[in-house]
């Protein structure tokens, strides 16, 4: 009984070390599983961050900023502007009218360009009615020495009607003189004290000096209907005189056509000068050269712009593009005209087709905003991918990815 039990305790210690070993062997084989499932890990994150993913052979990739053409708007002639009918991100028809400027100056140009015009031609007319009375007298100089005293008597008459009608004509200009002078001198003191604008001030100046000019031509026209009275005069009393009443006529024929001729000249200054004060008021109004958004509202309503002060900034979202940069030593196999895609951050998996639509003709350093020095030494050239379909959501200054398709579709481990 004894011996039985000395060997089955014998039989039991024996087991235990084999147990042990089996539990030791299976912590060494977990861990070396885990190790290699670590290195796995490793190698697949070395893979995947030095190496970069496999890009195909004929595809290059590039990243940038979406960017837009732009139109900058401005007024073509200065002024206050009085409204401005968009803001920014608002859509525009080429044509529409965005801006408005005041017409107060305008206005008052057109006016006084106006009452130059009505004087310059207030003196052609009478330069052209004093021509027509010398042709009558010269006409009437050339009848027979026994028409002279009826010729004479006749003259008399005509220059006294002449003389009445010139009387009666700078009458009325000297009544009109009188009612401008004193609207002068009631604006003027009203413009002083601060109670109307200066520009109305000015405007009765204005039409006071052409009221004035009229009164000064009216009497030159009584002044010249007078003589001819005189002349007539003279005439009917010493039929001496018609030896020489001809050569007279002629000459203040040659004179008044003259006169005619510096009238015109004023008259078409006045015009010229009315014509571009008309062509002004068009200016005031801004209007879009091209259909697209409002990028910059560069002006306010009230602010005073210059001839050629930008207004507002206007961008073309129809004509889109990604500009990228290609390094140098990859842009020989990028032509114009090749098929890209430009993925946008907000939309990764989808895709945009595009087309390479221009290449630098120069090289230049690695845009400034490259945070790493060995990356900003770097040639490379600048390019544009155009859109195609992206109205709508790809907006300028987003940033974005692209590839460019420039050969066959092999793949390579290709850097990125």
């Amino acid at each position: 009984m004894s011996t039985a039990t000395i060997n089955g305790a014998n039989t039991a210690g024996a087991g235990t070390p084999d147990r042990a070993k089996l539990k030791r062997a299976v912590r060494a084989a977990k861990a070396a599983a885990f190790i290699v499932v670590i290195a796995a890990v490793g190698f697949i994150g070395w893979q995947y961050f030095f190496s970069g993913p496999a890009v195909p052979a004929g595809v290059i990739q590039v990243s940038g900023r979406i960017e837009g053409d732009d139109a900058v708007v401005a007024s073509k002639t200065s002024g206050r502007i009085r409204e401005i009918t968009v803001r920014e991100g608002d859509e525009v028809k080429a044509g529409q009218v965005i801006a408005v400027l005041d017409d107060e100056q305008v206005r008052a140009r057109e006016e006084q360009a106006s009452s130059a015009l009505r004087g310059a031609e207030a003196r052609v007319r009478w330069a052209q009615q004093q021509i027509s009375v010398l042709e009558a007298e010269l006409e009437q100089s050339r009848l027979g020495t026994d028409q002279a005293k009826l010729d004479a008597e006749g003259k008399v008459r005509q220059a006294e009607a002449q003389v009445a009608a010139t009387e009666a004509q700078l009458a009325q200009a000297e009544s009109e003189y009188n009612k401008a002078h004193t609207d002068e001198e009631r604006y003027t003191a009203l413009a002083a004290s601060g109670d109307i604008p200066e520009q109305k001030g000015a405007h009765a100046r204005t039409a006071a000096e052409a009221q004035a000019a009229a009164v000064r031509a009216a009497r030159k026209q009584v002044d010249v209907a007078r003589a001819s009275l005189t002349s007539a005069r003279a005439t009917l009393a010493n039929p001496a005189i018609r030896s020489t009443e001809g050569a007279r006529i002629r000459q203040q024929i040659a004179q008044a056509q003259s006169d005619i001729a510096a009238a015109e000249a004023e008259r078409s200054h006045a015009q010229a000068q009315l014509s571009e004060a008309q062509a002004n008021r068009q200016d005031l109004q801004i209007v879009a050269p091209i259909d697209g958004t409002v990028a910059t509202r560069s002006a306010e309503p009230g602010e005073v712009v210059a001839a050629g002060t930008p207004v507002l900034t206007l961008v073309d979202m129809s004509s889109v593009y990604l500009r990228a940069f290609v390094p140098e030593g990859e842009i020989g196999r990028v032509k114009t005209g090749q098929r890209a895609e430009v993925f946008l951050d907000s939309a990764p998996g989808r895709p945009i087709e595009a087309v390479v639509s221009r290449i630098d003709p120069e090289a230049s350093f690695t845009p400034e905003n490259t945070y790493f020095r060995d990356d900003r030494v770097k040639q490379v050239v600048g390019v544009k991918l155009a859109l195609r379909g992206a109205t709508g959501y790809a907006k300028p200054g987003m940033p974005a990815d692209g590839k460019v398709h420039v050969g066959a579709e092999e793949t390579a481990a290709v850097k990125k």
